[in-house]
């Protein structure tokens, strides 16, 4: 039941790809109107029956070996394969052409001859007067599994030759096979073999008439008599096509006369072999030369052709890479060119010494895909107006070829005249959309990103006056109106591109960038419990300069196995090396401009861990991006004996058979000069084996590859392996001949995938995997009784690359997902720079611990609406495909939402039925152990038909403008950051996750949006439970802010679990130092008020003494609070202060937070250590059961709350030493009542921290 199912696959795979264009005519038409005479008709792919063919049909890539010049453009499929052998199949059954402009023959009116059996040829003799050919390529296409329907062949005679009677006649074709049938197998295929029709042999003449009139009567009535076609002479020979050497052929042609109704018999060209004639020779003359990759290994196999009109083949490379050809009499200025399969072509000059001996030294470039190097940008234009997309691709060759596409629609080259520059004039709304290129060269082609290009109407602004709503939370004493809303609108301008200047209308890249943002600011209040918070609003919106913070990857490298970081790692962009990493394996790379796709490789210089190559998210909006890298560890090597076979095994799932295995042949190891190694081989096969989930974050890239049309598309992967081979005594690394992969077919848990798998070697550069070969199913017997099927690929080990089993999936759709600052889910407090990731489970059950083995691994950022992951689908079985997904905030876990006890759709964003029908489960549904920070579902694809299924979460892939733009209100998956009692209000409004938020103002809390500091400090509370602290910041010497609040920071104490009654608090305050004119620098005065009856007991000493020796010192005899001027020094852990300095402001926080909690200036916690790296220590008191606390009282009756510590300070005159309370709403100091006096067994004082 399989195979048709496969056949049908085969079938509307091959259709789809055929769709856009149409087999080209096979026949070869004369120079008269008559139809020429078929060399032999193509099969359309339609005429292949697929259902008995196999897997059907496919296109080759294209070729174009010849040039066009005097004689015309010749693409002969004997050349092709002679240059790329074993790239065409031996009985192609259709072939296209086109121009290297990507036009049909007919659309630019040009005569040509095109056959399967021969290939393609364009004569310029033949075309029309004027013009001459142009340069084509071809492609051919060949059965999958080489077995299909031979041509028709001519209609037989009619069966009756008698005039006036009726007969049939009939045609014949035969099913065929491009290889040796197996013996006694008959090949079978579906359709009819003979074809038959009626005919007929005419007419019987009739009765003889009458004699007809004289001549001169039938033309004094204008008749003339008919004339019969015949042919004209012929004309004369044309050129030979080769002058000396091989035998050579020759042509000639004649023309039809009168042949508009009733074509000639017979032949319109006719061929002549040429007679031999032998080359000048020069018997004493010997050219010697070697064929050599860019780092020096030889290649052996390469054609090395003396260039010419036609290029001559001289010899072929030994194992040495090595040549040699005797008796040439090179000129002056003779060249020869090296061909060899995945290689580009290579041209080196003919050098003579002068004594019968010439060298040629040939270096091949491996053949590589292109990739984008260069992007076109979005721009804004008003109408009337020119824009200029451009687009530059890298590759081997590098690639001349580009189109333009609007929209999705390929551009007329004729109408627009671009290459790589597209330039638009005289903008109108119609032009107004997406563009991108294609650019292509002979190994494939790879499309860039789409630019949008917003055309204004005549007075339409892209840049509003009037502020879009934003709101953000009031401090807990503060209700705005009378329902108590907590929420107040401040206003913000979205960061929209504005119209360029003219000037900048013909540039690719636009210089001073325009985008909307505050022009203006106002200051409010808000009236609290007891104070008047000030606030500031956006009051009008402008086009100025766009905001253009730094973009960062920051993260850390650690073994996958150990933790071990990666010290000192090199880390390359593309072949540049950037950087190294830190001791502890921390990196940061700046992203450059305009970048799309960020692939970095790192490598351990020990060798003790594998190269890894990954594609890091970044914010594009700017700032940093924390990313955790895993790199395997490398095998321990074994020991071979390079003469005999060696199999290894590829598979490291204890308990479990391996996944594949690696056959090398004996002989099959080289020195990197090509000669046969035969001593003992220290061999390291580095295998990643999906089955266990817990390698998917070591997997390198994005398992993505470029496909025909330069579209970037993902791969399932079973498994990659790394190999290292090495001189057992020199240590010199090793490459190996042909070797064998053979794949368990009983592996393969998905039975469509064993026709598609293949082999794949992966471009460090590029990020991107490129096909190494092929598998083909073979059974073989292990032990008496079983046989069993395997997927056997070949390949070569020339690099140090990594190598995958990889099947190509087109299932494929998006996953939309959010991040929220809180568990409210408010759309104006989604979180931007989280990183999303999605692992694609196999679909086979599994072990709780490791529920499916995975196929794929991708990270997404966050941004203004969310994030779009793509993901595996299926459309027919929901629980065919699972993925597990979590998200990150600078290192930082975020919780996803529950799904037991009981499953709120409301919570989990996602409405019935279909959430029901993606299986949502977090982690820990039957586990409570177990972590609350990812969940599974079913990627479930949607049902078009069913409208519950249309509003996401998974979208379909080609809906990836729908997923990528859908509401905040549509379904979607949603992970939010736990924080407890944790609160930030800014004066001056910023989103930390979005920094083009940012605006300049004496009272921002960050003065500098290209480098954000963060600072804590540290306070110990005795207590016995958690108690809130806030900070109070405030200017206290910058003439322009002293005495105006900056913003208050309000957080709840962590008990520490080793110290009874403790608990420590990092709080965060606004460092000092320059503000955003960077003319002066202003000592925030900073109050740290914990809630509660609470006194300072301790100050850390260092800490003391550093305020003491830079006055300043602010006024501290409130005992119920912590006043100073901070710093300007970043001091560190002796001193209780925390400082951290980072481009992006959630990362800087989650460092320094780190640090305090672990009490150290390079250590990294969420566990709290409350007596280590402390500042300041509270001794905190629980109140009485049925009295309120007095900052609740302060916020109820502040003025009763004071009457009563004033007659409780009366009442109390024997207190040693008066406390006082500052209030913690306000920071207002009051004095208050005294705490109880600690007793004998109460906790130390803190010590000073040395």
């Amino acid at each position: 039941m399989l195979r048709p199912t496969l056949a049908l696959l085969a079938l509307a795979a091959v259709r789809c790809a055929a769709a856009p264009e149409s087999l080209e005519n096979d026949s070869e038409p004369a120079k008269s109107s008559a139809p020429g005479k078929p060399w032999k008709a193509a099969a359309d792919v339609a005429d292949l029956d697929l259902a008995t063919a196999g897997g059907g049909a496919e296109w080759t890539s294209w070729f174009n070996i010849d040039h066009p010049d005097g004689d015309g453009d010749y693409e002969s499929l004997e050349a092709i394969r002679f240059y790329y052998r074993g790239r065409v199949c031996e009985r192609p059954v259709a072939v296209q052409a086109r121009t290297t402009e990507w036009e049909l023959p007919e659309e630019v009116g040009e005569i040509v001859h095109v056959s399967p059996k021969k290939g393609f040829r364009c004569v310029n003799k033949e075309q029309p007067p004027g013009k001459t050919c142009s340069n084509y390529h071809i492609r051919f296409l060949c059965p999958l599994e080489h077995v299909y329907w031979s041509h028709w062949s001519a209609w037989s005679p009619c069966s009756r030759s008698a005039c006036g009677g009726r007969g049939t006649q009939s045609r014949r074709r035969r099913c065929s096979s491009s290889q040796l049938p197996a013996a006694l197998k008959e090949l079978k295929c579906k359709g009819k073999a003979v074809e038959r029709r009626p005919c007929d042999a005419g007419p019987c003449p009739q009765p003889s008439r009458p004699p007809a009139a004289p001549r001169h009567a039938g033309r004094a009535r204008g008749a003339a008599a008919p004339r019969e076609a015949a042919w004209a002479e012929w004309g004369a020979w044309g050129p030979c096509s080769r002058s000396c050497g091989r035998a050579a052929t020759r042509l000639r042609r004649r023309s039809c006369k009168n042949g508009k109704k009733s074509p000639c018999a017979g032949r319109a060209a006719e061929l002549q072999r040429c007679p031999p004639s032998p080359c000048p020779a020069c018997p004493e003359h010997v050219l010697r030369g070697t064929v050599v990759s860019a780092d020096g290994a030889a290649l052996p196999g390469a054609r090395v052709f003396l260039e010419g009109r036609p290029p001559a083949l001289l010899a072929r490379s030994d194992a040495r890479g090595r040549f040699h050809a005797a008796g040439l009499c090179p000129g002056a200025a003779a060249n020869v060119s090296a061909h060899l399969e995945r290689f580009a072509p290579a041209l080196a000059p003919v050098v003579s010494n002068g004594s019968g001996l010439s060298v040629a030294r040939l270096v091949l470039q491996r053949l590589e895909k292109p990739y984008m190097v260069t992007h076109p940008e979005d721009k804004v234009r008003l109408a009337g107006q020119r824009a200029t997309f451009c687009c530059k691709a890298a590759g081997t060759p590098v690639p001349t070829k580009y189109h333009w596409y609007h929209n999705g629609t390929l551009l007329d080259r004729k109408v627009y005249k671009y290459s790589s520059r597209l330039a638009l004039r005289a903008l109108g709304p119609a032009q107004a959309g997406t563009y991108h290129c294609k650019a292509s060269n002979e190994a494939g082609a790879i499309r860039s990103a789409a630019a949008q290009l917003t055309v204004l109407a005549p007075g339409q602004q892209s840049c509003k006056a009037e502020p879009e709503p934003n709101l953000i939370k009031l401090p807990g004493e503060c209700r705005r109106d009378a329902v108590g809303s907590q929420y107040y609108d401040v206003g913000h301008c979205p960061p929209t591109r504005c119209a360029g200047s003219p000037a900048e209308e013909p540039r690719c890249k636009e210089g001073a960038r325009r985008c909307c943002g505050v022009r203006r600011m106002e200051m409010r209040e808000i009236r609290c419990s007891g104070y008047l918070l000030p606030v500031k609003v956006v009051a009008k919106c402008g086009c100025g300069p766009c905001a253009r913070p730094r973009v960062l990857v920051q993260g850390r490298v650690t073994a996958a196995d150990t933790g071990e970081p990666l010290r000192f790692g090199q880390i390359f962009l593309g072949k540049k090396k950037i950087g190294f990493t830190g001791y502890k394996g921390s990196f940061t790379i700046e992203v450059p401009p305009e970048t799309q796709r960020l692939v970095a490789r790192f490598v351990d210089r020990q060798q003790r861990l594998v190269d890894t190559v990954k594609v890091l998210p970044f914010n594009g909006r700017g700032g940093a991006v924390y990313q955790d890298v895993k790199m395997m560890r490398r095998k321990e090597p074994v020991a071979l004996d390079a003469s005999r076979t060696n199999t290894i095994p590829l598979g490291e799932v204890s308990g479990q058979e391996p996944i594949a295995e690696l056959v090398i042949p004996a002989g099959a190891f080289l020195r990197a000069s090509g000669e046969v190694f035969k001593g003992t081989v220290k061999a390291s096969v580095t295998f990643l084996d999906p089955r266990d989930i817990a390698t998917a974050g070591a997997a390198s890239s994005d398992l993505s590859f470029a496909n025909a049309e330069g579209e970037i598309v993902p791969l399932r992967t079973y498994g990659m392996f790394a190999v290292d081979f090495r001189e057992g005594e020199s240590n010199e690394v090793l490459q190996t001949g042909p070797v064998e992969v053979r794949i368990d077919a009983g592996q393969i848990r998905m039975p469509e995938h064993l026709q598609k798998m293949k082999l794949w070697s992966l471009n460090p550069e590029t990020g991107l995997w490129e096909e190494e070969g092929v598998f083909r199913q073979a059974r073989e017997r292990r032990g008496k009784r079983e046989d069993r099927t395997f997927l056997i690929g070949n390949m070569e080990i020339r690099e140090r690359r990594l190598f995958n089993l990889d099947v190509p999936e087109n299932r494929r759709c998006f996953v939309k997902v959010r991040a929220y600052s809180n568990e409210k889910f408010n759309p104006y407090e989604q979180l931007e720079g989280v990183v999303v990731s999605l692992i694609n489970l196999e679909p086979q059950p599994g072990y709780p611990a490791n529920p499916r083995a995975w196929g794929r691994f991708d990270s997404i950022v966050t941004g203004p609406n969310g994030a779009c992951l793509p993901a595996f689908c299926d459309g027919e079985r929901p629980d065919a495909y699972s993925a597990y997904l979590t998200a990150t905030l600078g290192g930082e876990e975020l919780e996803a939402v529950a799904s037991s006890p009981t499953l709120d759709p409301t919570a989990v964003g996602v409405s019935q039925p279909y959430l029901s029908k993606l299986g949502y489960r977090r982690l820990d549904h039957d586990d409570p152990s177990l972590k609350k920070t990812a969940f599974q579902i079913n990627v479930a694809k949607p049902n078009p038909n069913n409208i519950d299924e249309t509003n996401g979460p998974v979208y379909p892939y080609r809906s990836s403008k729908e997923c990528e733009e859908a509401p905040a209100s549509a379904n979607h998956f949603r992970f939010y950051r736990v924080e407890v009692d944790k609160y930030e209000y800014n004066v001056v409004p910023f989103k930390e996750s979005d920094l083009t938020s940012w605006t300049g103002d004496y009272l921002s809390w960050w003065p500098n949006p290209q480098e954000f500091r963060a600072c804590f400090i540290k306070v110990q509370i005795e207590g016995p439970q958690e108690y809130m602290v806030r900070s109070h910041n405030v200017g206290g010497s910058h003439p322009r802010t002293r005495g105006q609040l900056y913003g208050l920071r309000d957080t709840r104490s962590v008990r520490d679990m080793l110290l009874e009654s403790s608990s420590g608090a990092c709080v965060e305050f606004k460092c000092s130092g320059m503000l955003f004119d960077q003319s002066l620098v202003d000592r925030t005065l900073v109050s740290v008020i914990p809630q509660g009856s609470c006194r300072r007991t301790a100050v850390n000493s260092l800490l003391r003494e550093y305020l003491a020796r830079h006055p300043p010192v602010a006024e501290n005899n409130n005992t119920g609070a912590f006043t100073m001027l901070a710093p300007v020094d970043p001091l560190g852990h002796n001193y209780g202060i925390y400082t951290v300095t980072d481009q992006n402001p959630r990362l800087a926080k989650e460092i320094a937070i780190g640090r305090c909690f672990d009490g150290t200036s390079d250590g990294f916690s969420r566990e709290m250590k409350s007596d280590v790296g402390t500042a300041v220590t509270f001794v905190c008191q629980e109140r009485p059961v049925t009295q309120g606390s007095f900052f609740q009282r302060l916020l109820t009756a502040p003025a009763a709350a004071l009457d009563e510590i004033r007659r409780e300070m009366g009442a109390n005159e024997q207190r040693r030493a008066p406390p006082e309370v500052m209030d913690f709403s306000s920071g207002w100091r009051a004095p208050a009542s005294a705490p109880a006096r600690r007793g004998p067994g109460a906790r130390r004082r803190m010590r000073p921290q040395l």
